[in-house]
Parts: C-alpha cells; structure tokens; sequence
C-alpha cells in the first residue's frame, strides 16, 4: 500500500511504525473473510482492510474532519483485536500495531464524552487492581438476584471451595506464575490446579507478590502510560526471582501471556527495563507450553481412559492468532484420554475480548451466541477453555458449564491416584 506521510511526520516513531505496516497490506481482502465484525456487519469499515485505509487516512490528515473521525473512531472501537486477520493475511501486516497507534490518534483527536469516560476509567479501575476487584465481585454476587438480566449473566456465582497448593520448594525445578488481576476473583481454582498438576511434574509455581495486572486492560483501553507502568512493576517484582533461577512465568489466560510476550517489544525503547522485558518476553510460556513437553502418559498410565466426559474446546483467539499456539490444548486433552467433539469455525472469536462484552455488548452477544452453538453441536458434557474472559463470557449464558482445561486435566490426575 502506498502512503503518503511527510517527512517530518516520519520523525515520529509512531508514524514510522505505521508507515512501515501500511506498506506492508495490499489490500487483497482475505483478512475480510475471517473477520467476525464483517462478517456480522457487512461493512467494509467493520474489516481489516477497511480499518486500515480509516487509519491512514487519518494519520496522513493534518486535522482530519471531526465527523470523519468519530466515525474512524467508532469502527475502531468495534474491532475485537481478535488477529484472526493476521492468522489469514498473506502479506504478514501486523493490523495490532497499526490499530493501536490509530486508536491513540482518534482519541488523541476526537476525544471522548464524558459517559465514555467514565466508563472507561471506571473499568480500569475496577478490573484491573485484584483486590477492588474481589471486593466488587463479592457485593454483585450477593445482591446478584436483584441486578437487571443484562448485567446479572456478568456476575458469576462463587466458585467451589479452594484446594491447598503444594509448597513449591521441594522441587529444584522452578517456575513463575501470574495470578492476573480477574481470575483470582473469578477463578481462583485455575492457578491451585496448574500448581497441583505442576507439582506431579516435580515444578514448584510462585507467585511474585508484588505482580498485578499484566497491563493489557489499560493499555487497549488506551491509557497506554498506566499499561506501560504496570509492566514495569511486574518485571520488578519478577526480577530477583528470575535472577534467582526461574525457567518460566507461566500464564494460565491467555491474554496475559499474549501480552506478556510482547513487553520486550513495547518496552525497546525504554532505557532502564528493554533488557529486562525482553528477557521477560523470552521466559513467558502459557501452560500449554509447559506440559505439552512433559511426560504426561506416565501420570494416567495406570489409569482407564477418561473417556465417560465429552468436552469441546474453545480455543480462544489470543492462543491461537496472537501466541500461535491452536491445536496446542487440544493435543495436550488427547494425549491424558479425553473425548474431544468437533468445534465448527474455531478460529472465530467469542465476542469476549477483555472489556469488548461492556463496551459492545449487542455485537459481543451475538458472537458469544453464534459460538455457543458451534460449541454445542457435538452436545459436551463442558465446554473448556484457556483464558478467564472468555471463560466468563461463555458461562454467563447459563448453558453447558464452562471451565478451564486445567482443572479437567487435575481431576483426571486426582482420579488416576485412587
């Protein structure tokens, strides 16, 4: 694609970033045919391509019109950052990247109102600090009854009582693991059984007590600063345990670990943590990585097949299109004996994508719904998954239970010892 920036404009890292991606598109259009928005809308502005050509001609604008780019503004906010486009491109175009810098421009141009804003900083405060987060959880899960339909299948129930983690010292082998800023509150069963399961392995897990949020709320909400501050704190509060001989952090959502494995990126330019948040890009692993190196038929060898359970798994998108990792979970349930169904169109997104359920709830709806059927067709006993938001999302419908592979594959290594 050609373009048509200044060269004073290329003075700017973030045009000559974008430059570099625009050139890279030749707008063949493939990236439309998997993209759920177009396929929902039929709006060329609601696809990659589309989005591409609104993001260059707003950065190659000097002003831009204003309904212009509300309008740039609102087919940018409608876009799931799912990176199936990127799955497909031929090209190799890193739409992420692009769509950050234009998501920061319009706003930087356009603004917000205030309702918008208040949203925002309200989510950002709310999800990505744990311990608010518990405590807001706690009070919606008590007046849950009372709460409109819309926002009752967002509160879920309270998880089931909390199993002891075994102490991770006794093994010299030994790993970090991201407690995040949701999943403790919503699932906190999900990181005691990776422990559990670790364990077994001869790994002990810690958690660095210091480490929050991965940062990924912040910065696709677009307080980019708040998101780059919280990498910084983590890979603080990482450091002196990676010095101290970690192999790994492991990440059980997988859009922490997308986002994690990214930092040395986003922070490279950053003279006092580049070096470190590369090496911190280079020791994120999702659990997937970790067992599928492992000798897990040793655990169930003596075993029966743990046929009785049907699952379907849903594989989301920041596995499969961000981490490249698809077939990855569903490789892992086969070997320890699962009965797998087959998952029609898997590589379409739940509608989940971190905040996109509040933010747009009537497209986020009916992605979830059109997932949900697709999940259940081969009729599972659970659905599963790998990363919390899309776990929550699936299961405010109130249809087939869904939970994270993790914890199946525990109870499986639990019932293999009896």
């Amino acid at each position: 694609m050609q373009t048509h920036f200044t060269d004073a404009a290329r003075e700017r890292p973030a045009i000559r970033e974008a430059d570099r991606i625009l050139r890279t598109c030749v707008h063949c259009g493939f990236c439309n045919a998997t993209c759920p928005t177009y396929q929902l809308l039929g709006d060329e502005r609601d696809g990659p391509r589309g989005r591409i050509y609104l993001i260059k001609e707003l950065l190659e604008s000097d002003a831009g019109d204003d309904q212009v780019t509300r309008e740039t503004q609102l087919h940018l906010d409608r876009c799931l950052t799912c990176r199936n486009c990127e799955t497909t491109c031929p090209s190799g175009v890193e739409y992420h990247k692009l769509l950050d810098i234009g998501r920061a421009e319009v706003d930087r141009r356009v603004g917000r109102t205030p309702r918008e804003r208040a949203l925002r900083l309200g989510l950002r405060t709310a999800l990505a600090e744990p311990r608010r987060f518990q405590a807001l959880l706690a009070l919606g899960q008590t007046f849950r009854p009372l709460a409109p339909a819309a926002l009752r299948d967002k509160i879920p129930p309270r998880p089931a009582p909390r199993r002891a983690r075994p102490a991770p010292e006794r093994h010299p082998r030994q790993m970090l693991i991201l407690e995040g800023c949701v999943q403790p509150g919503l699932a906190p069963n999900t990181n005691d059984a990776t422990a559990r399961v670790l364990d077994r392995l001869g790994i002990g897990v810690r958690a660095a007590r210091e480490a929050g949020c991965c940062g990924a709320i912040d910065f696709h909400l677009n307080a980019q600063a708040a998101g780059r501050a919280r990498m910084q704190a983590n890979i603080d509060a990482w450091w002196p345990l990676i010095e101290d001989g970690a192999e790994a952090i492991v990440q059980t959502a997988s859009g922490c670990g997308a986002f994690v494995k990214e930092y040395g990126e986003m922070l490279a330019d950053d003279p006092v943590y580049a070096d470190k948040a590369r090496r911190v890009s280079e020791l994120a692993k999702d659990l997937v990585e970790i067992l599928r190196k492992e000798d897990l038929e040793a655990l169930v060898a003596d075993s029966p097949a743990n046929n009785a359970q049907r699952l379907a798994f849903h594989c989301p998108c920041t596995l499969q299109h961000a981490q490249k990792l698809g077939g990855a979970v569903e490789g892992v349930l086969t070997r320890l004996g699962f009965d797998l169904t087959p998952v029609r169109d898997a590589h379409l997104c739940c509608g989940s994508a971190g905040t996109y359920s509040i933010t747009q709830p009537v497209l986020s709806r009916q992605l979830r719904d059109a997932k949900l059927e697709a999940l259940e067709a081969g009729q599972p006993d659970t659905i599963v998954t790998a990363n919390i938001g899309c776990q929550s999302h699936l299961d405010g419908a109130g249809r087939t239970p869904v939970r994270h592979w993790i914890e199946l594959v525990d109870e499986r290594l639990a019932t293999s010892d009896s």
